[in-house]
């Protein structure tokens, strides 16, 4: 087991390579394969080329290379496309700080029946002139970037994304809003849609894509 592993369990080891085609023995190849193409992309900045990194999205791409770099290219492009929301991007940033600190969103200290550490928003709760959507959404993919373990697909004990997003919406988009909408978030291999239409606050539906 290489120390790319550690802290995963025996079990979750052996469901990775199952299921997601995670190989011990050929890792470092698989993320070097994926860290060679960067040179195809001259028009994009990878910030981060380190093994764990990368790691994350051949999980998330089940070690298909190919898919894993489009991936982290478009990951990246989008960083690059929208640099004032990645400006300051670290907890000591006065806008994330304050988000963080009310709850925007808060880490649930004790994980699902899976293992999974679970992000949750209380939209409701939401003080617009104290914390602005845009600081809210970058303390979100800041906790998302720093929780562990590094990012597994969430059936194998990542992170859950935050999907209470029925008064979200209602609250962001005012009269505009249309009660047939679906707001979609995909996260990882987890795929989380919210139903905003009908009586009762809507439906939710996890799919794994």
């Amino acid at each position: 087991m290489t120390h790319l592993h550690a802290g995963l369990s025996s079990e979750t080891t052996e469901k990775a390579r199952l299921e997601l085609n995670e190989n011990p023995d050929t890792l470092h190849q698989d993320i070097q394969q994926v860290r060679d193409m960067i040179v195809t992309r001259p028009d994009i900045g990878f910030l981060r080329t380190d093994d764990d990194f990368i790691l994350r999205f051949l999980r998330a791409r089940k070690f298909d290379q190919v898919e894993t770099f489009r991936l982290l290219a478009q990951y990246f492009q989008f960083r690059q496309q929208n640099l004032d929301m990645f400006q300051s991007f670290k907890v000591d940033d006065p806008g994330i700080k304050r988000a963080l600190m009310d709850g925007f969103p808060g880490v649930l200290e004790t994980p699902d029946q899976h293992g999974r550490k679970i992000l949750i928003l209380f939209a409701s709760n939401w003080d617009q002139s104290r914390n602005s959507f845009t600081d809210i959404l970058r303390a979100i993919l800041l906790s998302l970037e720093l929780i562990q373990p590094e990012c597994l697909p969430s059936e194998f004990g990542g992170t859950l994304p935050p999907y209470d997003m029925g008064i979200w919406a209602r609250t962001l988009l005012g009269p505009d809003y249309n009660d047939e909408t679906e707001y979609t978030l995909t996260y990882d291999a987890l795929h989380v849609r919210e139903n905003c239409g009908g009586g009762g606050g809507g439906d939710k539906d996890l799919m794994k894509r």
